[in-house]
């Protein structure tokens, strides 16, 4: 009978090391790494190429976000060369903001590039004591065309990509916007700016009429 107990002491035993030498030797899982694996529905896990708006403060106080990063690819007669395009826009909250472009063949110095040239070209917009616009309005730029309009006390930034980034960034607490045309990058910005920059005062308005501010 102790003979048994032993027997099968020594096979359970024979067992487990066999188990734990196989969990050694088994082949790791490499789809967490690999972003080109499948998943459950079929579809790779591609993460190149998603557009990510990231936000920085700067030391001389304006507010960074990269709207837009692209890869630009030039064929020559030696072949391809690959840069990249950054479209930033800088603002301090409180009425100054402007873009940028800036294309180099590494990421860091095309955003580098892109806030230099935000820097050299800022914009000052006026904006009412309930920090939205006076009066609506429509902004145009090529096939591009914003539609802002002033909101409520409360309501928020309706905005979305490089239109949110530009009226966020100016200062704005409650506006609506809507685009009405061409989606590009470039365009929303320059058509949200000109929106922005075509505001009349009230008083200038009522000058123009003849009249007081209050009669308007």
């Amino acid at each position: 009978m102790t003979e048994q107990k032993q027997k099968d002491t020594t096979s359970t035993t024979q067992t487990t090391e066999a188990i734990v030498a196989e969990t050694k030797t088994a082949p790791e899982n490499k789809s967490a790494e690999n972003p080109n694996t499948r998943n459950k529905f079929g579809n790779r896990n591609r993460t190149f190429g998603r557009r990510q708006t990231r936000t920085r403060v700067s030391a001389s106080g304006f507010e960074e976000k990269v709207v837009g990063l692209k890869r630009i690819s030039k064929t020559t007669k030696g072949g391809r060369h690959m840069r990249f395009s950054a479209l930033v826009v800088i603002g301090d909250k409180n009425g100054r903001v402007g873009y940028g472009i800036g294309k180099s063949t590494e990421v860091p110095n095309a955003i580098r590039k892109a806030i230099k040239n935000a820097r050299n070209q800022m914009f000052k917009i006026t904006m009412n004591k309930r920090n939205t616009i006076y009066h609506e309005i429509i902004g145009k730029h090529g096939a591009s065309s914003v539609l802002l309009k002033p909101a409520p006390i409360g309501t928020g930034i309706i905005a979305g990509g490089a239109i949110r980034a530009i009226v966020e960034l100016a200062g704005f607490k409650d506006i609506y916007t809507k685009n009405l045309g061409s989606n590009t990058s470039l365009n929303m910005v320059q058509a949200t700016l000109d929106g922005l920059l075509k505001q009349r005062h009230p008083s200038a308005i009522a000058s123009l009429r003849d009249k007081n501010v209050g009669e308007l």
